[in-house]
Order: C-alpha cells, then sequence, then structure tokens
C-alpha cells in the first residue's frame, strides 16, 4: 500500500538539496533500460540495496530492486523531478552475489541489466509472502459447561499437548470425523489461528548413507569435498572437472561434494542441460539423500515456480536441480554448483540475453567465493583447455564402475554395406538387432531427426515444401498427420496437388526421421516391442519419466529415439546401439561441427553395455575415415581433442581466439540490408580484429524475420565487449531493425 505522509515546514534550499541526496536510491527494473532509475525514499522507510520495491513508472507501478548507486558520470536528475518509491516488498532481499552477477552477465553480453534482472525476477508472485494457512486451537479459557464426548476429549487432549493444527490433520490425529471438529469450532471450543505453510521441500539427509565408491570415485570425492570446505571464504573459489568415462559413477562422487555443502549448511545448484529428462537422476537423488530435491524448469506449474523461487530465497531449499535458468535463482547460502554434462550445447541460451549457463556458473561461483564442478565423460574444448593452463583442476575416473567394460565401437561403411532397397538400417545392424533381442536383451537405435521424413518433394517437378515463415523445408509427422516447421512452428496439411506443377498426390517422403525408422523396424522385427522417443511424442517430463521406467522394466525392446536418449540414462540390459546416421552433424562447416559430432556418438555409445552384459555400437556412416569415426572406433578420446585443439589454436579460433556474432533481423528485407550497409561502414578495425558480413545467416528468414549477420573475429587478448558497444552506438540500428549480439557463439545459423 502507497504510504500516507504529513505535511511539514518547508525546508532551506540547502536543507533540502542535502536531504534529497539522501533519500535517493536507484532501482532497477526488470525492463529493457539502460540502467537503474533514481527515486526518492519516503520518511519512515529504510531501503537497502537488495530490496524488492514498488515504484511509478509512466502511468503504471512496477516492481524492481534497490541498487548500489553507480560511479558519478553525469548530473543527477533534480530532486524536484523524483517520484517516491511507493513500498518495500515483505520478501527476501536479493543477494548481493547475484546482483554482481546480473551486472557482469550484462557487460559479457552486451545486454540492458533490466533484461538479466528480468530472469531473475521470472516470478512476481513469488515477492508476495505465502498466506497462512488456517489452523486450530483450544478455546481459552475452555467453556464449563461444554458437553465433553470422547471425540472432544481425544481432541481436547490433542490440542493441550501439542502445537495448533489444520482442521483434516486434528481429526486425522485424533480419530475423530471432520464433522467433530467443525461441530467444536462453531461451539466455540475451538478458535481458529494462522499456520505458517509447512515446508515444501524435505531436508536431504547428507548423513544417509551413499553407495560403495572405488578407489577412484573415493578419490574424487575426497578432492571436492576438501574444495566444498573452503567454501565462502577468500579462497573458496574453485574449479574442478570430474572427467570420467560413461558409467564411471561421476554423479554418486559429485553427490558427496554435495552433502559435505549441506553438512556445512550450505545450498547446492546443480545444473542439467536437459531437466525433462532428469528422471533417473532425481530416483538416485533421493535414493542417496532420503528426499527429493528442489526442481526448476519451464514444465514446473506457476504455483510450484512460485514456491520454489521462495524457498531457495528463505533458504529451505537445500538442493535445486534445473535447466540454465536455475542459475538466476536467489540462493541465500549457496555452497556448491554443479554443471552436469558441461559440454552441452543446450547450455546456450540463444534468445533474449544470450549466454552460456556453463560459463556464467563459474562466474556465479567466483562471486560466490564456492566451488564449481563441471561433469562430463567428453568435456568441451574451452574446459579442456581451462585444465591444461591450470585454471581448472582434473579429477579423472578413467574406468566404468563395478568393473563393466567399454562398448565395442565399430563403424558399418554404408557405402558398401548391404542393405535392402528403401532400408535405412544396414543388414549388419540388422542383425546385430535379431541376435540381440533373442539374447532377452534390449537396444536403442539413435536418428537425431524428429518426424516422418526430413524433406517431401514432389515427384513430378522436383518442388520442396519449405515453411513460409522460415528458410527450413517442412518436416512430415506422419503420426500426426502433418507438416511441420521445427523453428517457428508453422504447421499444415499434406497438400493433394502439388503447388509448382499440380501434379497430383505426387510428394514423397525423402530420408528417415525417427517414426519412419519405428515403420521399418516393424517390418523388419515384427516382434519386436519398439516405441519412439522424442520431443514431439512426449507431452513433458512426466511421459519421459514414464516412457524410461517401461525401458528400464523391460516393457520395451527397442528405443528409438533423438539425442534425448544421449544423456545420463542407465539401462541394465540394454547392450545394443545403433547409430543410423552418424554423419548427420558433420555437415555445414560450423566450427564445433566435429567435437560435438564426436560429443553426441560418444554419450549415446556410452548408454550400451553398463552392467555385466558387455555392450556393443555400430556407425553407420558413408564417411568411416573421418577423424571422428576413426575417433570413436578407436577409442582414442585424447587424440581426437589434441588434434582439435592443434587445428583451433592454428586458425586463431575459439578458445585460442574470441568470437563475436551481431544478427540483424527485420520483417522489411530492404530496410534491413540499409542498417546492415551503414552498420558495415562504420565497422571497427585494428591490429588482430577482422570482421566479416554482413552476410545472409543461413537460416535468412526466421519466423518470418530477414536475417543477416556480421561475425566479429579477434585476438584472444583483445576485449571484445567496448568495440562493440563503440560500434553500435555509431550506427545504432532504426526502428522495425532488431540487433542482437552473440559473444562466444555456439550456433552459427
Amino acid at each position: 500500500m502507497p504510504t500516507t505522509h504529513t505535511s511539514s515546514p518547508r525546508p532551506s534550499a540547502g536543507q533540502e538539496a542535502g536531504r534529497a541526496a539522501a533519500r535517493r536510491v536507484p532501482v532497477l527494473l526488470p525492463l529493457p533500460l539502460a540502467g537503474a532509475y533514481d527515486y526518492l525514499v519516503p520518511d519512515g522507510l529504510d531501503l537497502a540495496p537488495g530490496d524488492f520495491v514498488r515504484v511509478p513508472l509512466g502511468a503504471r507501478e512496477r516492481t524492481g530492486v534497490v541498487w548500489e548507486p553507480a560511479a558519478a558520470d553525469a548530473a543527477p536528475v533534480a530532486a524536484g523531478r523524483l517520484k517516491p518509491v511507493i513500498a518495500r516488498l515483505d520478501a527476501p532481499p536479493l543477494p548481493a552475489a547475484l546482483r554482481r552477477l546480473i551486472e557482469w552477465v550484462a557487460d559479457y553480453t552486451i545486454s540492458p541489466p533490466g533484461a538479466v534482472l528480468r530472469m531473475a525476477m521470472s516470478v512476481p508472485a513469488a515477492l508476495a509472502p505465502p498466506r497462512p494457512q488456517k489452523g486450530l486451537a483450544l478455546a481459552e479459557p475452555w467453556p464449563d459447561e461444554a458437553r465433553v464426548t470422547d471425540a472432544r476429549a481425544r481432541v481436547r487432549a490433542l490440542l493441550s499437548d501439542g502445537p495448533p493444527r489444520a482442521a483434516a490433520e486434528l481429526a486425522r490425529e485424533a480419530a475423530v470425523g471432520p464433522g467433530t471438529v467443525r461441530a467444536m469450532e462453531k461451539a466455540g471450543l475451538l478458535r481458529a489461528v494462522g499456520l505458517a505453510p509447512p515446508p515444501p521441500f524435505a531436508p536431504p539427509d547428507a548423513d544417509r548413507p551413499g553407495p560403495a565408491l572405488g578407489p577412484d570415485q573415493a578419490a574424487a570425492a575426497k578432492a571436492l569435498i576438501e574444495m566444498v570446505g573452503a567454501g565462502g571464504g577468500p579462497d573458496g573459489f574453485a574449479v574442478a572437472l570430474l572427467d570420467g568415462v560413461t558409467g564411471a559413477g561421476k554423479t554418486e562422487v559429485y553427490f558427496e561434494a554435495a552433502a559435505a555443502a549441506l553438512r556445512a549448511g550450505r545450498q547446492v545448484l546443480v545444473l542439467l542441460p536437459e531437466i525433462a529428462l532428469g528422471a533417473q537422476w532425481l530416483e538416485r537423488f533421493a535414493d542417496r539423500f532420503g528426499a527429493r530435491p528442489a526442481q526448476w524448469h519451464s514444465d514446473l506449474s506457476a504455483a510450484q515456480r512460485r514456491l520454489t523461487w521462495r524457498a531457495v530465497a528463505d533458504g529451505t531449499a537445500r538442493v535445486v536441480v534445473g535447466a540454465r535458468s536455475a542459475l538466476f535463482l536467489p540462493f541465500a547460502e549457496l555452497g556448491l554448483i554443479v554443471a552436469d554434462e558441461e559440454h552441452d550445447a543446450a547450455f546456450k541460451q540463444e534468445d533474449g540475453v544470450i549466454y552460456n549457463a556453463r560459463d556464467m556458473a563459474v562466474v556465479r561461483a567466483r562471486l560466490e567465493r564456492v566451488p564449481a564442478v563441471l561433469v562430463s565423460a567428453t568435456p568441451s574444448l574451452e574446459t579442456v583447455e581451462n585444465v591444461r593452463r591450470g585454471r581448472y583442476r582434473a579429477l579423472h575416473l578413467p574406468d566404468r564402475h563395478g568393473g563393466a567394460s567399454l562398448p565395442r565401437i565399430e563403424a558399418v561403411d554404408m557405402r558398401t554395406a548391404p542393405s535392402a532397397r528403401d532400408a535405412f538400417i544396414s543388414q549388419p545392424l540388422r542383425a546385430a538387432l535379431a541376435d540381440c533381442l533373442a539374447a532377452g536383451e534390449q537396444a536403442v537405435l539413435f536418428l537425431n531427426r524428429r518426424g516422418y521424413a526430413p524433406l517431401t518433394l514432389c515427384n513430378a517437378c522436383g518442388h520442396r515444401l519449405q515453411c513460409p515463415h522460415c528458410t527450413a523445408w517442412l518436416i512430415e509427422h506422419r503420426a500426426l498427420g502433418r507438416l511441420q516447421c521445427h523453428h517457428c512452428g508453422y504447421r499444415a496439411s499434406l497438400p493433394t496437388h502439388c503447388p509448382q506443377c499440380d501434379a497430383e498426390d505426387s510428394f514423397r517422403a525423402c530420408g528417415p526421421g525417427v517414426e519412419r525408422l519405428a515403420e521399418e523396424l516393424a517390418a523388419a522385427l515384427p516382434e519386436a516391442r519398439a516405441e519412439i522417443m522424442s520431443s514431439d511424442t512426449l507431452a513433458g517430463p512426466r511421459a519421459a519419466a514414464a516412457l524410461l521406467r517401461r525401458f528400464a522394466d523391460h516393457k520395451i525392446d527397442v528405443l528409438i529415439g533423438t539425442q534425448m536418449i544421449a544423456k545420463g540414462h542407465h539401462f541394465p540390459r540394454l547392450t545394443l546401439v545403433g547409430v543410423i546416421d552418424a554423419d548427420l552433424g558433420l555437415a555445414g562447416g560450423d566450427l564445433r561441427a566435429a567435437e560435438r559430432t564426436y560429443q553426441l556418438l560418444h554419450q549415446v555409445s556410452g548408454r550400451a553395455g553398463r552392467e555385466a552384459h558387455p555392450g556393443r555400437v555400430l556407425l553407420q556412416t558413408y564417411l568411416p575415415d573421418h577423424p571422428v569415426m576413426r575417433a570413436l572406433v578407436a577409442g582414442d578420446r585424447d587424440a581426437f581433442l589434441d588434434s582439435q585443439i592443434a587445428a583451433r589454436q592454428a586458425a586463431g579460433m575459439p578458445p585460442f581466439g574470441r568470437l563475436a556474432a551481431l544478427i540483424l533481423s527485420a520483417p522489411d528485407e530492404a530496410a534491413l540490408d540499409a542498417a546492415a550497409a551503414r552498420l558495415a561502414r562504420t565497422a571497427p578495425r585494428g591490429d588482430g580484429l577482422l570482421v566479416l558480413g554482413p552476410a545472409p545467416a543461413p537460416m535468412a528468414l526466421l519466423r518470418g524475420r530477414h536475417r543477416r549477420r556480421f561475425l566479429v573475429k579477434a585476438a584472444r587478448g583483445v576485449r571484445l565487449q567496448p568495440i562493440l558497444r563503440r560500434w553500435i552506438a555509431a550506427a545504432p540500428p532504426p526502428r522495425g531493425v532488431r540487433l542482437q549480439v552473440d559473444i562466444d557463439p555456439y550456433s552459427f545459423v
């Protein structure tokens, strides 16, 4: 509510200036604004940095955060023009370390600070205190004339020796009917009181025994526990790479570090690239700690997000597992950050504020003065180079847990391998599937293409069905009976006549997607119980968990899926992995194409043979001599990394150089090209700096907007942000043209 003020004698001009300076506070709003706005603090209202406040902005009220005053680089707005803060909200303040992270991310990504703040204020409803629940206590004094039955006596005895309770809990514990409780309240024998809501998350038990660790696991766990012990102090920040083969038990190792943080009274954040697929992770956590962690991802309901945000802020959520946005939660007592599958490109946010959550996790750990643990069987080249420079510590788990062996990986040369006409499963893979099923074991078929077919064309004239809003082919989803664009979501039915030549029923599907693969498998091995796992066939985390549970219970023989099946899953009976198009990620000239393909294929291969039965992997490839395929077959990861590092270093590419992308987009192509030409004329020049473009983006039309790209390449020691700021300021995009800056780009489309 607005604060009411009484009038007072008018102070002198000098007094007014002094009081205005003392009562002026900057407030950062979660809007794409250049910085904080100054407001006046009403008499009687004490405010400190981090407080959430309601302030006027134009004709509306907004919620913002009191910020630290910035360095005086301009004359302050006159006090008479400032509006007063309306109220302070009853919410835990935004922690200082998170405020510094917001500033750091805004500066690094060249984003408005308010746009970054918006990610930390993603649940406005959580800023209101939770409503107290209704409880019942004994009336005082108890009426002497009250009739006391056996049921009422039990209620009275229960409340005499204990705290107030909710009506349902009271009836249950006193073994009476709800009507007895209602009648006692109506008769004035019980009185209503407010109850604090119960904790939304059960506390994890850090002392609950975990599984026995092998020698390498125990050594790595000991090192991480020592790092956690230094957390919070001046030297508490450190980064460790937990580098272990698939199936080495890396999760159990960092669980020991989490337990140490919990015993020290600290909170833990675990980042997963795709939390919707964390069903097995959640089960393992519950087995280890006797309770489930708080979760944070986009599939939570509004009520769940409100409860979780508040519980993180007040410290009642002790462990949070989440997607990249969990990095901006207001942890009160953060003691450890873990980024599992740290190499995964899903940690890079491509819309809005463009940032890499893995890198920002390290930044937050430094600001919080706590350790960060990066976990992977196939670490990114950036992380490997940081280890080589001594910035990160490396902890190695070279063997699978429990004595299991790594799978045998073979390349199936599709140039010579026998295969039926219009079939996508080679004869060697089909035979391996038959043997696997005959042995009562399970298999995975991996193809990183959703839908039925990636391309639909006219047999008569060759016309290809394309999205009207994007530079992309329409993907057929035969199970849903439609064509769909995977970039903008556009949907259409398969036309009966070709729009180019008017031929009737002339369209045919070209190439395989997972649906077509399932169709072929059903024809080849009709006895196989197969299901598809892709984002099109699953309606969220619960559906994914249910599917994985059916596979773990051996109600499914063959799981056919996209990259969703590649990460972190453990199935004891899974002994065969078949990769249908192993070369798929190598096309296009992407800087990280070989690295990503190796990581993805290594990860999906690692699902096989994780327990007693040995695993086998067949990679169907038209490029068996490609360095990626040779490294996978030979099992020589380090040699592959060495070759990639040498190539990047020779080209001055990350992590040995700097890259930034500027992406211009607009619905009007002529206006876009004019803005791109203007930006090109003012492009920066200098030693160690190269600006390429403008050029049409590979995805030249996306969601109805035409796109042009610049790529800025710089030497490693060049700080790009000031250069880019000056460049953009010299040629700001006109109205209708949007400019995005991507520092350290991962996507080049």
